[in-house]
């Protein structure tokens, strides 16, 4: 029952999205505090975030609205500012402890190149563009198998949803970490499921390595 693998969710996990949602409030021209708000509400009644887009502009198409922003010279951009501030020390410590590393989340081909170019300590990094399927779909995380150099249940996944990334994750075997922050993190983190369902739960990616090491000890 070791872990040899930990690969991580991107938004809300490695990537604080505060600033891209506050571009996207900007881009339909609402209130940033309102945007926040009734994004939140629709987390909290279960629906899929992209409804949140619908309140303020109903037929929003998310694909379509990214290739205006960036013909109108804004498109999606993160960087290192927007890193939180545990990624990279954790990453490195779980490829120190000999782990391999992965990253794999619900990103477009952009996004992808933009993680590529922030060299982060890890072995191996996709998206659901590269891979040409996204999560819940239980097929991203076969694919993500089919890639580690380890069995399913040898893998960690860490993510911020219990519906994209837990869920989904345990279906295919895969053992998982729920960690504690954005907007679905802080609102699922009661849920019954987020009690028994995770293998850990974190507040911070610096948790970790320590609770890996402990878990491959037995002691977890």
């Amino acid at each position: 029952m070791t872990i040899r693998a930990v690969v991580f969710d991107v938004g809300e996990c490695l990537v604080d999205e505060t600033r891209e949602y506050g571009t996207w409030a900007d881009w339909l021209g609402v209130p940033r505090h309102a945007f926040s708000a009734m994004f939140g509400a629709v987390i909290a009644r279960g629906l899929d975030y992209r409804e949140t887009f619908q309140v303020f502009r109903p037929g929003f198409e998310l694909y379509e609205e990214r290739k205006k922003r960036a013909e109108a010279g804004q498109p999606e951009w993160f960087g290192e500012g927007d890193l939180y501030p545990d990624v990279r020390p954790a990453l490195s410590k779980l490829r120190e402890a000999g782990l391999w590393v992965g990253i794999a989340g619900n990103q477009t081909v952009r996004a992808g190149g933009i993680l590529r170019g922030l060299e982060l300590p890890a072995d191996f990094l996709a998206t659901s563009d590269d891979w040409g399927v996204s999560k819940p779909d239980p097929e991203f995380f076969r694919r993500l198998v089919e890639v580690a150099p380890c069995e399913a249940h040898e893998i960690l996944y860490v993510g911020d949803r219990l519906d994209n990334d837990i869920r989904p994750a345990v279906e295919v075997g895969l053992k998982t970490a729920l960690i504690r922050r954005g907007p679905w993190g802080l609102i699922q983190w009661e849920d019954p499921e987020a009690r028994s369902v995770p293998t850990m739960r974190i507040h911070s990616l610096e948790e970790l390595p320590g609770l890996v090491e402990a878990f491959n000890a037995g002691g977890c």
